[in-house]
């Protein structure tokens, strides 16, 4: 049987306490004809009674989850249901909006992410965010990928040309880019600039990489080379997407969370979510009779 992770997230809040575990059955996602059991060391993220208002608008309401580390969490839903709003939590983007108010605790790696002892700068280093539109900077490949280091204080020309290459190769993007690093980033295609975007994001070594529909405005061999690219990064990261393409969303992700008008309706492995739902609001989003 496969469990439902938004019923009860394990979750430790002292480090006295003894871990949780979740058996959850990945046969079908990994061919592997076994339980896998997940403990707390693996949970990455954790939410516990998450609630978002911009201002009296009610957004996201009572979340309760638990993301897996080095696994591929969706997020599937109708426009509107709070998707993108949970995306951001998880790097406190939020807090660039005045009208913000939160309630409940989002833990990264046990730590409170809202915390005022948090250094935010730092949980987004931690935590990577790519966008719905490729945003490279009007600078070279090169540099678009050697920003954040520069930014951390590297400036040994051995450690950024390695971080580069490195990150170009993680980004499935090198073999194409290599002979014109020095070339302006906004002449790439659409495709390789959201790729390049992602390697700028992985140049940093962030633990959690945030995806905001990262291939809605690609064509489909470009969506397919970012899929691809996910299902490579997911060992090295802990990837959380956002998608209007259920499609996508069975293709590339190990678990799956519904969510409609702020709540989360039915969260589990992926496989399990769009062949069994528990849920007839899940079943009837995933057939197309509403959202």
């Amino acid at each position: 049987m496969s469990e439902n992770l938004s019923d009860e997230p394990a979750t430790v809040l002292a480090p006295d306490k003894e871990p949780r575990t979740h058996a959850i059955n990945l046969g079908a996602l990994t061919q592997v004809d076994s339980r896998l059991t997940l403990a707390y060391e693996s949970m990455c993220i954790q939410v516990r009674d998450f609630n978002l208002y911009y201002a009296d608008n009610h957004a996201l309401k009572n979340i309760t989850m638990a993301i897996p580390q080095k696994r591929v969490t969706a997020f599937i839903g109708p426009s509107g249901c709070g998707k993108s709003t949970l995306l951001r939590c998880f790097n406190r983007m939020n807090d660039l909006i005045d009208s913000v108010h939160i309630e409940g605790t989002i833990y990264l790696d046990a730590q409170d992410i809202n915390d005022k002892s948090v250094n935010v700068a730092e949980l987004r280093r931690r935590v990577g965010m790519v966008f719905q539109k490729p945003n490279p900077f009007p600078k070279s490949i090169y540099e678009n990928v050697a920003y954040g280091l520069r930014i951390q204080g590297i400036k040994n020309r051995h450690i950024l040309d390695a971080a580069v290459e490195k990150s170009l190769k993680s980004a499935a993007l090198w073999n194409e880019v290599k002979d014109r690093l020095y070339e302006n980033a906004l002449g790439l295609s659409g495709g390789q600039q959201q790729r390049l975007v992602i390697a700028r994001a992985i140049a940093i070594e962030p633990e959690v990489l945030l995806l905001d529909e990262p291939a809605s405005a690609l064509d489909p061999i470009s969506t397919l080379k970012i899929e691809e690219l996910i299902y490579e990064l997911k060992s090295d990261y802990t990837i959380i997407i956002v998608t209007h393409n259920m499609q996508q969303a069975a293709r590339v992700s190990d678990f799956t969370a519904y969510m409609y008008m702020g709540e989360m309706i039915e969260y589990r492995d992926t496989s399990t979510l769009f062949t069994n739902p528990s849920k007839k609001m899940t079943e009837d989003y995933i057939t197309g009779r509403y959202g």
